[in-house]
Parts: structure tokens; C-alpha cells; sequence
């Protein structure tokens, strides 16, 4: 054996050996190290999970509030209809009590309200007409409303429109005497001539433009000459069998001549523009302020006599 191959495998010296108890003592120096560390951290986590259970708990206090219902911070007002309907009391309306800077009557002003004209009138065969009332004044607890559209239901209209026979509509713009810009709506459907054999009802196309000529002219001198309560009477009564208005009847018989007409009806009211509001004018739709539910108090008796002031006092 060489020299280089003894020196590789003789026995470790004096030296060597202390070298390897150092590092063996710095490995276990570190270790303690590295635990002792690792305990800090521990510690560190322990208090952040207690910080963090103390603001749950604290964020679950806040949460826990007292149900309150909604109901108990809102008042009840009535609806009262126009003196032109037969029934005043219409109905009742819901809003939130006034609270600081939000007030109850600001809340109902403007609401439209819609309802069958069968319960304003309390005639079932006018019930396919529905009306809209505009809150325009409170007084107390009641809510004055005026008219704001008329209206005709879904079902009637589809029940009239038919084959073999011609559909002519009609819309004028009037001014009534109070000031109101208002646009009507007619519909009428041709009908059947007596004696007829022929199938349909079709109306040339002359014969429907002075049918819609004359809708014109009736429409126009009927709600010219009158206010707008007048205007609703007319379109809201019931001038026949059928529960034609008497705008309506009177364009049937003056169309007779050009063609006969059926199911002629004032479809549709609608208010496009309304003059100033006025509250004495509003009351006397009403039918003047007690009618309209304010407390104008009792007249006092004659007999009253003052008591005499008493002398302790």
C-alpha cells in the first residue's frame, strides 16, 4: 500500500474529534434556539386569537337588536273619493309617522290610487271602467283625492274586439271650462245592417273617416261647454243597457246614417295637464270642509252664560 491510501484510512486524531463535539454542541445550541423561537411565536398566535374572539364577541353584542315591527311607525289615513262618485270613503292608505324632517303629508301627496268604478258607484255593470284618484290635499287623517284617469279593463276590451267587422278609434284634445287639458278616447266596432245576408261588417274606408268625423265633433261639444266633474259625470254614466257612457250612445245614433255601429264606448280619460292647484276649489269638490272630514267645531248655544271669576282664585 502507498503512503496517500494509510493516510485515508488511519484513525481520526485529537483534532478532528474536537472539531466534531463544536459543531455538535452549535447544532443543539440552534435547536433551542429554534424551539424557544417557535414558543414566541405560539404565544404571539395565542394572544391574536384572543384579540379576535374579544371583537366576535363584542361585534355580536351590537348585532343582537330588538326586532321592532315595521307596522308600529305607521299611521292609517282614509281615502275620500270626489262628490261626483256615490261612495265617499274608498278605501285607506298606509305611510310612515312624520319623524324629523320627513313628513307624513309629503309622503302621501301625488299617490294615485285605482278602483273599480262598480264600487264607486255600486253598480256591477259599470264595474269594467277603472278609475284613478290623485291625493291632492290632507286634512287630518283623510285624504282628498280628484279625478286622474279612467280607464277600461283588459278583458272587456278583448271580449268586444271580433272578426268580420271594422274597429274605428278616436282621440280629441279639449280644454274644459276649469282649466283642465284632457284626451279622450272612443272606440266603436261596425255592425250588422238588418236583414243581413252577408257575413261581414267591413265599413269602406271613406265611410270610417266620417265616422271618426263626427266622434270628433260630438266629443269636442260635449266636453267643451263643461267643467271637469260634469266631464266625468258624462263619461261615467250609465246611458244604456249596455253601460254606455252618453257620449258614447250619442255617436251611435248620429253614425246610424253612415253605418251601423255597436259597442261604442268613451275607452280611455286622461288628464295631460292640470291648472294651479287650488284648495277651495278642491274643498267644493269635496262639498266644502266638513263634508271633506275638518273639525269647523259646533255652534255655540244662546243660553250659554259665563261663570263668574271666584274670588280665591
Amino acid at each position: 500500500m502507498t503512503l496517500p491510501e494509510q493516510n485515508q484510512h488511519a484513525p481520526p486524531t485529537g483534532l478532528t474529534r474536537e472539531m466534531s463535539t463544536n459543531t455538535m454542541i452549535k447544532t443543539e445550541q440552534q435547536l433551542r434556539e429554534e424551539i424557544a423561537a417557535l414558543k414566541r411565536e405560539e404565544e404571539k398566535l395565542k394572544k391574536i386569537d384572543e384579540e379576535i374572539k374579544q371583537n366576535l364577541e363584542i361585534g355580536k353584542k351590537g348585532l343582537k337588536k330588538k326586532v321592532v315591527d315595521p307596522f308600529t311607525r305607521k299611521d292609517w289615513y282614509d281615502i275620500k273619493a270626489p262628490s261626483m262618485f256615490d261612495v265617499r270613503q274608498v278605501g285607506k292608505t298606509l305611510v310612515n309617522r312624520t319623524q324629523g324632517l320627513r313628513n307624513a303629508n309629503d309622503s302621501l301627496q301625488g299617490r294615485v290610487v285605482e278602483m273599480s268604478l262598480g264600487d264607486l258607484s255600486k253598480d256591477e255593470s259599470r264595474s269594467f271602467r277603472k278609475i284613478q284618484l290623485k291625493v291632492d290635499e290632507i286634512q287630518g287623517k283623510n285624504c282628498l283625492t280628484n279625478f286622474y284617469r279612467m280607464d277600461m279593463t283588459t278583458d272587456k276590451l278583448r271580449s268586444m274586439v271580433k272578426k268580420w267587422q271594422s274597429l274605428i278609434e278616436a282621440f280629441v284634445d279639449i280644454k274644459t271650462t276649469d282649466g283642465y287639458l284632457v284626451r279622450l278616447f272612443t272606440v266603436s266596432f261596425t255592425s250588422r245592417r238588418r236583414n243581413q245576408i252577408k257575413k261581414t261588417t267591413y265599413a269602406q274606408a271613406a265611410q270610417i273617416r266620417q265616422i271618426r268625423k263626427k266622434m270628433f265633433e260630438i266629443m269636442t261639444e260635449e266636453a267643451v261647454a263643461c267643467d271637469l266633474k260634469e266631464l266625468v259625470a258624462k263619461v261615467t254614466s250609465s246611458a244604456s243597457q249596455s253601460a254606455q257612457d252618453a257620449i258614447a250612445v250619442r255617436i251611435e245614433k248620429a253614425c246610424q246614417g253612415i253605418y251601423p255601429l255597436q259597442n261604442t264606448y268613451t275607452r280611455k280619460v286622461k288628464i295631460l295637464k292640470a291648472p294651479k292647484f287650488d284648495v277651495s276649489a278642491l274643498l267644493a269638490l269635496h262639498g266644502g270642509a266638513a263634508a271633506a272630514g275638518d273639525d269647523t267645531g259646533a255652534k255655540a248655544s244662546k243660553d250659554f252664560v259665563e261663570p263668574a271669576i271666584q274670588a280665591s282664585v
